[in-house]
């Protein structure tokens, strides 16, 4: 998609972080623009901005984790003028911690708004795209749907099912004229894990800034990608040397992933005498306890 001006995106989890700096990067390409968060405040601080350099903006206001409230964004966007060209798919939730921890109604929620609801809201935009000469779709994903890391299993689940989905709609439908993008930035400075879902056993704790880098610059690269219609996008140093590690030398990631074993076999024998300590041990019914049997007849 070389010509940008005048056409309209659609971003979804534009109220700050990734979503916001995409937002107004496109806005400053004279990208008209529909803004979709579940946090109204930030969106209409986001809608101001872009405003601002002179395009025009709607909102609205869902939660990625109902289907219903998906099925009625994407009618909102069909409503729109001209519909929208460019599809951003980028809210998204976590969870920071160790996976036998986690409740299973957390799982469901990472895995509906990070995936189910890109595909949902992807599924029923189609239609209109097709009939589109010039549209993309950009979904942000992760260096962790590439490459998976610790205490982030639900979170990568959700990235490593994003990116397939991605692969597979670019390649079904690029003879189409339809433009796909995987995004995978590393470690972005946001409030993404800082907003993570609370799981009561371990302090937040956030990454160092070397290791980091900014949305703004996720932004730029994101515009970029659209531009020149590429695949996969994965940008900063430490995610590109994190995926050739793994594509290159994949054992010595795994040693890596190893290091300090024994003091985490440790931590958690600790952690199973407390959870012993706390909760009743399971004790199996005697056999007087045990229900009869049903007797059918024969």
């Amino acid at each position: 998609m070389k010509q940008l001006q005048s056409k309209r995106a659609l971003v979804t989890g534009a109220a700050s972080g990734i979503g916001q700096a995409i937002a107004l990067e496109l806005a400053r390409q004279a990208v008209h623009l529909l803004l979709a968060d579940r946090d109204q405040a930030g969106m209409a601080r986001t809608a101001q901005m872009a405003g601002e350099l002179g395009v025009g903006v709607n909102t609205f206001c869902y939660d990625a984790a109902h289907p219903e409230e998906i099925v009625e964004l994407a009618k909102f966007a069909a409503a729109l003028p001209d519909g929208v060209d460019i599809l951003v798919n980028n809210a998204g939730i976590t969870y920071r911690g160790m996976t036998d921890r986690m409740e299973p109604e957390l799982w469901q929620r990472v895995l509906d708004v990070n995936l189910y609801a890109p595909i949902r809201l992807t599924q029923e935009l189609l239609p209109m795209l097709l009939c589109k000469p010039d549209v993309h779709i950009l979904n942000v994903c992760s260096v962790l749907g590439l490459v998976g890391l610790p205490k982030v299993c639900a979170y990568s689940t959700s990235k490593f099912g994003l990116v397939g989905y991605t692969e597979s709609l670019r390649s079904e439908y690029g003879v189409q004229g339809v433009g796909v993008t995987a995004l995978c930035p590393g470690l972005v400075r946001t409030n993404l894990f800082d907003a993570s879902i609370p799981n009561g056993y371990e302090e937040r704790k956030k990454p160092p800034r070397w290791a980091t880098t900014t949305p703004d610059r996720v932004a730029k690269a994101a515009v970029k990608a659209i531009r020149k219609n590429k695949a996969r996008v994965v940008m900063e140093p430490v995610a590109c040397l994190m995926c050739f590690a793994k594509r290159f030398m994949p054992r010595l990631l795994d040693f890596a992933l190893h290091l300090g074993r024994r003091k985490r076999t440790e931590q958690r024998l600790a952690y199973w005498r407390r959870w012993q300590a706390e909760h009743m041990a399971y004790q199996p019914p005697s056999a007087s306890q045990m229900p009869e049997p049903e007797r059918r007849a024969a």
